[in-house]
């Protein structure tokens, strides 16, 4: 499946019997095993998303081992394919596209969303010079840096406001790391070695259900490994071209996520490790040191007060939040991320002190940032998951046969895509986050124009209904009139990871009159998935509607639930 120079240990001529049969059966028995023992231990999951302990909770043993069994024997034909062929990079392209493709009918999953999605508004109906001025000013900023929505906005602004043209740039984004990936890997080893870190990168069942979200952090992950890989071919081959690049590289991934800030360290830790032997690194890390730091800090000093206050509550509310909203190293490690690219990658430790090879250090030394750090929330290990991948690339060279590493390799992405497609998928499709999906399609068949919406809290609410507005109006293309009064947040979310949504402010584009013929459409609900009693002003606005649709799935498991309904005006009876 990876293409190698080792002579000998292939595959042989396609229907051949293999040399390599006990190891493979044994590779395919672990496999089986593995699977066999996380769905055994499933209560040991504590991600908050897709833990294996609500999304197999009702699964039949039987058809889940079948499934995975059919994911052993298509790993075993995959894996004596002629694959990659000729042109690597393109296969892990187009496959990556593919699979992350396969994921679009997600609803949007977190909440964030309705940050990025109101940010690229601003830019879409106000233009760019209002966005960059109006950043963390009239444009609520939180923590969030601009790089990623002012693209969002870019987008609507010249494609159009649909989520379908967002889903297919976070899934290019995710292929494009792929393929990234793989050069990285080709540049540092081998293309062997490459290519089985991009193809690793479909190993990981959670980072699947992010491609499609339209949040930052596989973007995050996209401009720091395209920094990672600039800035080494830059350091190894020079060239006034590879050098801009990379300064210019460091600098947007810079500006997509604050944490990607102390990562971005493994750039001058590229440079100290790659100068030997290359004469034009000295040259080149000048270079590109200058590019990204002129860069970088003329944006700074132009928003500095936008982001000093940033850095203050990242340091007095995020960091610290972070013991508390984390999930465990055994759920991101054995769960999240299948346990065979786990195993390679501490592998890839024992492999490289063999050998004395401290290129491997540039893989490792982010991973250890975060580790030392104690950072468990895994959506802020999403930006070095290729560094994972790579690492894991690198120790599965133990393995001396091509043919086992490459039934290995099927296996672990086949086994990952079993359990991401048909266990972490439909239970996504069946949360109560699809109910804003489906009521925004919904309303899309509907005549009126205008869609007047009403947010009603229930007792005690965790998350500012508020905000679940805006994930609404990424899935209509309706006219959304919605009147928001600012409401102070409770003292219990202070500390609580979803406190940004009560610093809520209601978009200008949605102040308004709705018509007398608009639709109305009632966002409420709480942990019991029961709609929250209309108020009296509702009731009244309500007479001579009728309900004309109810949106009300729950997965009933999380604090925060959605439940729309839809009204429409009684039509006027005839005379």
């Amino acid at each position: 499946m990876a293409p190698s120079e080792e002579t000998g240990a292939g595959p042989g001529a396609p229907g051949a019997i293999s040399e390599k049969v006990p190891e493979l059966l044994l590779v395919s028995l672990m496999a089986l095993g593995t699977f066999a023992v996380q769905f055994l231990l499933r209560s040991a999951d504590d991600n908050r998303l897709t833990s294996w302990r609500w999304v197999f909770a009702a699964s039949d043993p039987v058809r889940l081992f079948a499934l995975a069994g059919v994911g052993v024997v298509l790993a075993g034909v995959l894996g004596r394919l002629p694959l990659p062929g000729r042109r690597p990079g393109a296969v892990l392209l187009v496959t990556s596209y593919a699979v992350g493709a396969c994921f679009w009918g997600e609803p949007e999953m977190l909440v964030d969303a309705s940050r990025y999605f109101t940010q690229a508004k601003h830019l879409e109906l106000y233009g760019f010079g209002h966005f960059l001025a109006e950043w963390g000013r009239e444009i609520p900023a939180w923590t969030d840096l601009p790089l990623v929505p002012f693209l969002y906005g870019l987008i609507f602004r010249l494609l159009g406001e649909s989520r379908l043209f967002i889903q297919a740039f976070t899934t290019l984004l995710f292929s494009a790391s792929v393929l990234l990936t793989f050069r990285l890997g080709r540049e540092l080893w081998d293309a062997e070695v490459g290519f089985t870190a991009g193809a690793l990168l479909l190993s990981m069942p959670y980072l699947l259900t992010q491609v499609p979200g339209m949040l930052v952090d596989v973007p995050a992950m996209f401009f720091l490994t395209l920094a990672l890989a600039a800035a080494v071919e830059a350091f190894r081959h020079g060239g006034p071209g590879r050098i801009l690049l990379a300064g210019i590289a460091v600098f947007l991934a810079f500006f997509s996520k604050y944490s990607v800030w102390f990562l971005l360290s493994v750039v001058p830790l590229s440079w100290m490790i790659l100068r030997r032997g290359a004469p034009s690194a000295a040259r080149a890390g000048l270079g590109v040191a200058l590019i990204a730091g002129a860069l970088t800090g003329a944006a700074l000093l132009w928003n500095r007060a936008v982001t000093t206050a940033q850095i203050s509550l990242l340091l007095d509310y995020q960091a610290p939040g972070l013991r508390r909203w984390g999930e465990s190293f055994a759920s991101t490690f054995l769960f999240q991320l299948h346990p065979f690219l786990t195993a390679a990658a501490l592998l890839s430790a024992w492999r490289a002190a063999r050998l004395r090879d401290p290129r491997i250090a540039l893989a490792w030394w982010p991973v250890l940032l975060l580790l030392a750090l104690r950072v468990e929330r895994i959506r802020y290990w999403i930006p070095l998951f290729p560094m994972l991948a790579l690492m894991a690339a690198y120790g599965l060279q133990v393995i001396r046969s091509r043919e086992v590493r490459n039934h290995l390799l099927a296996c672990t992405v086949m086994g990952s895509l079993v359990v991401a497609g048909t266990g972490y998928l439909p239970f996504l499709r069946g949360t109560s986050a699809a109910n804003l999906k489906a009521a925004g399609e919904y309303l899309d068949t509907l005549p009126e124009t205008q869609v007047e919406v009403y947010t009603e809290s229930p007792m005690a609410p965790e998350v500012n209904p508020a905000v679940s507005v805006p994930i609404l109006d990424l899935f209509t293309a309706k006219e959304i009139v919605y009147r928001y009064d600012p409401v102070p947040a409770p003292e219990r979310v202070e500390r609580s990871p979803l406190r940004f949504t009560w610093a809520y402010r209601n978009p200008p584009s949605y102040q308004g009159i709705a018509g007398a013929g608009a639709a109305v459409v009632v966002i409420s609900g709480d942990a019991t998935g029961e709609p929250a009693p209309l108020t009296e002003p509702l009731a009244s606005r309500l007479a001579g509607h009728r309900l004309a649709r109810r949106f009300a799935a729950t997965e009933g498991l999380f604090e925060h639930q959605t439940i729309v309904s839809v009204y429409r005006a009684e039509a006027p009876s005839p005379r």
